[in-house]
């Protein structure tokens, strides 16, 4: 009988165990979702605050979706891949942003980067081509839907014609310097790793980028409140 105790109480503090570690594990990894948020909102905010050089009021406020890619580094190789975890969020019909869903950026050049070890990254969606590949789980920039380096100046006026000319406008912030950066290759896709754990198993990126499977919560909320200080809703019908 008390060998028979003895191995309850070790199944039991064996499981007792696994289950504090998991939490543990959920915990810190909802942590650093928070933090990949918090880091996409800081840039959002900054590059907005550069005048001169951020990206065009009137094209924010014409934008269908904005990413923010914190921090992405160059590929292991050094043969100029890069790699980097941010947030995406759509324009809703009536305006507003669906709640954000993580995303992940991969491969390509990333323009004449020279000596450039990190890169935060704002990609600028102008119309639905890139959204609806994304929808699906992937957008492969240049491919499936033409980027181009995007304009800068924040009172700068954006014409029809440059909206024509790319479905997504990307720009880079590095060592201080804001600028247009060429994308073609990269690959845009939904990290639903980060969606899982952050809404559910459940859900996937293109049900929270159509505003049908989650409700905002405090993990994402800097991110999403920075997409309403800086294109809000109000702004999209005066550009019109």
């Amino acid at each position: 009988m008390i060998k028979r105790w003895i191995a309850i109480m070790f199944v039991l503090a064996t499981l007792g165990t696994g289950l504090l570690q998991a939490q543990d594990k959920t915990a810190n990894d909802l942590k650093n979702y928070a933090e990949r948020a918090q880091n996409a909102s800081n840039v959002l905010t900054e590059v907005m605050g550069i005048p001169e050089n951020g990206v065009p009021d009137e094209l924010m406020a014409r934008a269908k979706g904005i990413a923010v890619i914190p921090h992405v580094v160059k590929g292991a190789f050094g043969i100029g891949g890069r790699y980097g975890k941010g947030l995406v969020a759509q324009r809703m019909p009536n305006g507003k942003w669906s709640t954000p869903a993580f995303v992940e950026i991969g491969g390509g050049s990333f323009g004449l980067q020279l000596g450039v070890e990190a890169t935060d990254l704002v990609l600028v969606f102008t119309d639905d081509a890139g959204l609806k590949g994304l929808l699906k789980g992937k957008v492969t920039l240049g491919a499936d839907a033409t980027v181009a380096a995007g304009p800068v100046g924040r009172k700068a006026t954006v014409g029809t014609d440059v909206l024509l000319k790319s479905a997504i406008f990307s720009y880079s912030r590095s060592k201080g310097l804001f600028a247009g950066v060429s994308l073609d290759g990269a690959a845009l896709t939904m990290d639903d790793d980060a969606n899982h754990a952050v809404y559910g198993k459940t859900v996937d990126g293109a049900g929270i980028l159509t505003g049908s499977a989650v409700k905002l919560n405090a993990v994402v909320k800097p991110f999403a409140d920075a997409l309403e200080r800086h294109s809000p809703a109000g702004k999209l019908s005066s550009t019109k």
